[in-house]
């Protein structure tokens, strides 16, 4: 066994993510035969009391399919919205029954990345998280599409399952879909060979990654889950990537799927969830002194160093800083409204207070609530 399967044999908190077409019949409806067999397979690595599971699962949108009569997955986010709200209810239903032949609860856990990355919001998630573990319990995480917009979605459960994964400070990642692994090229063609280690980014530069599978029940796809892999392995999450029929092995620490090796440490939960989760309301053009000083001095942005503002947003809501050529430099939650910005532009936070009173005399995005895209 391989350094890096013995990760997967001593994790002990494991976030495990299974796709929809891994749930699902052709025809959309819910296979219980198919999560009885995932099931089967957390229950038992679970059953020792050594290890705890949380199940990232999609589903819900292809298990409302069928009972609303839709034959594929609607495009607009109204029925995407009203068949989460009919499907959310029986995969959760599914899982409870399912679960409940091995004496075990199941909680459902339901987010949005609004919910996820905002400073008090994060915490609230970790805790009900880690509470449902505490008490035995294993936490069914799916985001919640039937309130969702287009612009506080995740967009896939892999990359939520993720930030799941470094929000429950878990020891592993399992990435389950109808594909065995990362292959070096298309895995229908012959002599496309799977990949069994990923050490970082190099090691699967040349890879042309495909989108969604035929399915055509689920969002993501081979590039949402090396992009969530990465996520996980950059915050010191080790990841494997495999199909669900090969759940058991890979969980076991067998020579099953595509094993990454972690890249990075664990990092500021908050500033984790910043980067990959929120979605900027707006922006903020700086000056090259303030980029210089913020992408590597790592120090809070002034407002002496904003050169303009961009959107309409509100005082805590994520946005972007850009530099002089419109490039995202980093990203960050900001302490004013975007109408108060522009009286600040260029000045001194000790002018500022002398004028406009000592609630101004602070930074406009604290470094603390700032996390670098491109250092």
């Amino acid at each position: 066994m391989t350094v890096g399967r013995q990760q997967v044999t001593q994790a002990r908190r494991i976030v495990v993510k299974v796709g929809s077409s891994s749930l699902t019949t052709a025809s959309g409806g819910l296979d219980a035969d198919r999560v009885d067999a995932l099931v089967d397979v957390l229950a038992t690595v679970r059953s020792g009391g050594e290890k705890e599971i949380v199940l990232v699962s999609s589903g819900a949108i292809a298990a409302g399919l069928a009972p609303l009569g839709l034959a594929r997955r609607p495009k607009d986010l109204a029925r995407q919205q009203a068949a989460a709200s009919v499907g959310q209810g029986l995969l959760v239903a599914r899982y409870t029954a399912s679960f409940a032949r091995y004496g075990v609860r199941v909680g459902q856990v339901l987010l949005t990345s609004d919910d996820t990355s905002r400073r008090a919001h994060y915490r609230n998630a970790y805790r009900t998280l880690d509470q449902l573990l505490t008490m035995g319990a294993v936490p069914i995480v799916n985001e919640n599409d039937t309130v969702a917009t287009d612009e506080i979605r995740f967009g896939d459960n892999d990359r939520l399952a993720a930030l799941v994964a470094h929000l429950v400070r878990a020891d592993l990642l399992v990435l389950l879909s109808d594909v065995d692994g990362l292959y070096d090229g298309d895995p229908a063609r012959p002599g496309s060979s799977r990949i069994d280690e990923v050490r970082g980014p190099a090691d699967i530069g040349h890879v042309e990654i495909g989108s969604a599978g035929k399915a055509g029940v689920g969002t993501g796809g081979m590039v949402t889950k090396v992009e969530a892999a990465r996520i996980a392995a950059a915050a010191g999450v080790p990841v494997v990537l495999t199909s669900a029929v090969r759940a058991a092995d890979a969980l076991a620490g067998r020579a099953t799927g595509t094993f990454f090796h972690r890249t990075g440490r664990r990092s500021t939960d908050r500033l984790l969830w910043l980067a990959h989760a929120s979605t900027p309301q707006g922006a903020l053009i700086l000056d090259d002194g303030a980029v210089d000083a913020v992408v590597r001095g790592r120090k809070s942005l002034l407002p002496a160093g904003i050169a303009a503002v961009e959107g309409d947003f509100s005082a805590g809501d994520p946005v972007e800083l850009r530099d002089a050529r419109g490039a995202a430099v980093a990203r960050g939650l900001v302490n004013f409204d975007a109408k108060e910005i522009p009286q600040l532009l260029g000045r001194s936070t000790r002018e500022l207070a002398q004028e406009l009173g000592p609630e101004y005399e602070k930074e406009v995005v604290h470094r603390d609530d700032l996390v670098v895209l491109h250092p």
